[in-house]
Parts: C-alpha cells; structure tokens; sequence
C-alpha cells in the first residue's frame, strides 16, 4: 500500500470526555462499530502540530508545518482476522485553505480552515482557533513523562489507533491506515479548555462546554505516515 502523505506529528493535547454511545451511533460509518473502553464511548478534542508535512513524497511550499485541531471518535472493524481499532472524526481544523479544500473535496474528510495559532514553551503547550467571532483555546502545562502507555490502560485506548474511516455518503465508506510508533505521554496539569463546542461542532456537543473531562492527556508525537485508502 503507497504512502500517501508523511509528517511529524507533535505535542498532541487530548482532551476526552466520556458521553453516551447514543450521541455518536449517527455518526458511525458503515461496517464499522463504537469502540468501547470499559462500556464507556470517548470523544476527544485533539490539538497538535502537523510538522515537515509531504504529500506522496512531495513538500508544498506553505503547507509544509501547521496546526490542526480535531474533535474524534472511536470505532473499530474486524478485517482480516483482526481487530481494527480506528478513529472517525466529527470535523477537522486547519490553517491552510488549500488542505482543508482538497481533504474536503477529494477525500471527504471534514476538514475546515480557520485562523490558528501556537504557543510552546518548555513547560507549556498552547492551541488557539477562531473564525466569524468564535475564539476558542486548548492549553496545558507539562508535568512529568508518565512513558509508553501500558497495555489496556486508558492512555493506550485513546492513543493506540492505526485506522481510519470516512463516511463519503451514498453508502460509501473509505478505510485508511495510519503508521507511528507507540508514543510517550505525559501528565498535563493546570489545563485550559475555553472552546465553544455548540458553535465550532455543532448543537449536540454543546453540552461538552460544561462538562469535566474524563483525562487530559498530552503526546509527544512522532513521524507519521498515512497509508492510500480503498473503499470497504
């Protein structure tokens, strides 16, 4: 399978709220089913840095380092004679009008472009995206490396995902495969979620506005690659 697009992805905030399946059942694409940890369905609103970015090998001038902001979710599909655990997202963020038509357009993938911004510091990671008078923020303070998550734990369950799906209507359902190694995490404190959920992701996660997470997490990152995908 070619490669379609490599990176580095980097300080990956994740901020995870546990809601009703029910709440995300519609969303669910065809073939594939809810991923559960424990009887518990996740959301989670990830920001991160897309870093050193190539499409089929190729820099684009512009295009090369961003952020991205995303609210996901997570299902799984047995192929093969296995377990594909996957994550399907609700809308993608970006900075670049040309990524977010092109991932829209050609892929089907609900990528948006609004203004973004960045701060990093060696104690403190920062993510700010706004558009037609929304301002919303995403920051942590770094505590200590907590290491490659253990096996079952909640911190694999949110960050061990080597799939993807996208639902592209009309029955249509696409399958991708994502590459990295397992990440190291650290432990956040002092987290800042100012994010208007109802207006960025639509009314019926507005109610995450006043609800506490259930983990925030932080990822260091790693090189990335992003496999062509076929319809299932």
């Amino acid at each position: 399978m070619k490669k379609f697009l490599t990176a580095r992805w980097k300080d990956l905030i994740m901020a995870n709220y546990a809601v009703k399946p029910e709440l995300m059942r519609p969303r669910v694409p065809a073939g594939t089913e809810l991923d559960l940890q424990d009887g518990k369905c996740f959301v989670s609103l990830v920001g991160f840095m897309f870093l050193d970015t190539r499409v089929l090998g190729i820099p684009v001038p512009l295009h090369i380092n961003f952020e991205e902001v995303n609210l996901r979710f997570y299902i799984k599909r047995e192929a093969e004679g296995e377990t594909r655990r996957a994550v399907c997202f609700v809308k993608e963020i970006v900075p670049r009008w040309a990524i977010a038509t092109v991932a829209r357009v050609l892929y089907g993938e609900p990528y948006e472009c609004w203004s973004m911004g960045h701060e990093r510091t060696d104690r403190a990671v920062a993510y700010q995206w706004s558009k037609g008078g929304r301002r919303n923020h995403l920051s942590v303070e770094i505590d200590e490396s907590v290491g490659v998550p253990a096996e079952g734990s909640h911190g694999e369950f949110i960050i061990e995902h080597y799939w993807g799906y996208t639902d592209r209507g009309n029955g249509r359902v696409d399958e991708y495969r994502v590459e990295h190694p397992k990440w190291e995490l650290f432990s956040v404190k002092n987290e800042r979620i100012d994010v208007d959920f109802g207006a960025t992701y639509g009314d019926e996660f507005a109610f995450l506005a006043d609800e506490k997470p259930y983990s925030v997490l932080l990822a260091k990152g790693s090189e990335v690659a992003v496999y062509k995908g076929k319809q299932i």
